[in-house]
């Protein structure tokens, strides 16, 4: 019945040690080999996901950057993109400078930051991936940002979320990834259109989709896809609009998704 699962990164396919288990990559391998198309869908860099596909096996489009890039593992082809609005990426730039936020800009697929501070080293740990210091942001905003992503305590960033969107406007998307990531894109680069966009891709429909998460910015994925799937250890408000709650990403959550709505669903009903 199902022809094509999305899966968030971390918090979900990832347990808590940043790693994927050979249970859940066997999972994988056997959903690719009944001829099931399998992608990440990730608030991370496309360099950062690749480096994960490449360790799972996975040779599909990756939704990256909260659904702002889908790009080929492979030979790299880029099937959809969006940026964020140049007026909209210039007010947020001048409102994080009047409230000094720390701001982080994505363009080419590298890592912006201002300065070199606590909360850009461990992201790029997180992320495991490279950064670049550039004081001058209204120089790097001539060209396309692809995400902007403030790093502050939750409760701050819960506070501020309204005001963006009330000065952004409805041309831009936010979303948590983290709580303590506040991140702004495209209002069309989400995770929903683009799991939409690689259906269309695929040649399925959305009712033979799985998209599986646990975070706020998984949440149009999820009501969009044919079975959306929490994780248990998700946000309450993704449970609450998710279809089925799997297990946890420190339990093979991922591996009993698939086990039990792709591989063995027969058995599943008896």
């Amino acid at each position: 019945m199902y022809k094509l699962i999305a899966i968030d990164v971390d918090d979900t396919l990832i347990t808590d040690d940043k790693e994927v288990t050979p249970g859940t990559k066997q999972a994988l391998e056997q959903a690719v080999a009944q001829g099931v198309a399998v992608t990440l869908a990730t608030g991370r860099m496309y360099a950062s996901a690749h480096n994960i596909a490449l360790q799972t096996g996975l040779n599909v489009p990756l939704i990256t950057y909260q659904g702002s890039l889908v790009k080929n593992v492979i030979d790299g082809h880029i099937l959809y993109e969006r940026s964020v609005p140049k007026d909209a990426a210039l007010s947020l730039l001048r409102y994080c400078d009047d409230h000094k936020l720390h701001l982080q800009l994505y363009i080419d697929d590298h890592l912006y930051a201002r300065e070199e501070n606590d909360k850009l080293i461990a992201y790029a740990n997180l992320s495991n991936i490279p950064y670049t210091i550039e004081p001058d942001f209204d120089r790097l905003l001539a060209s396309p940002s692809t995400k902007m992503l403030m790093i502050d305590e939750p409760e701050r960033l819960d506070a501020i979320a309204p005001e963006l969107r009330e000065l952004l406007g409805p041309d831009v998307h936010i979303t948590k990834s983290k709580p303590h990531f506040l991140e702004v894109t495209h209002r069309e680069g989400t995770k929903g259109s683009a799991l939409r966009h690689l259906a269309r891709h695929f040649g399925c429909s959305l009712q033979e989709t799985i998209a599986i998460g646990d975070s706020w910015n998984d949440h149009d994925m999820i009501e969009a896809a044919g079975l959306g799937v929490a994780m248990d250890n998700a946000v309450d408000s993704l449970k609450a609009v998710a279809d089925y709650v799997t297990l946890s990403n420190n339990e093979e959550g991922v591996r009993h998704v698939i086990e039990k709505f792709v591989l063995h669903p027969a058995l599943d009903k008896q």
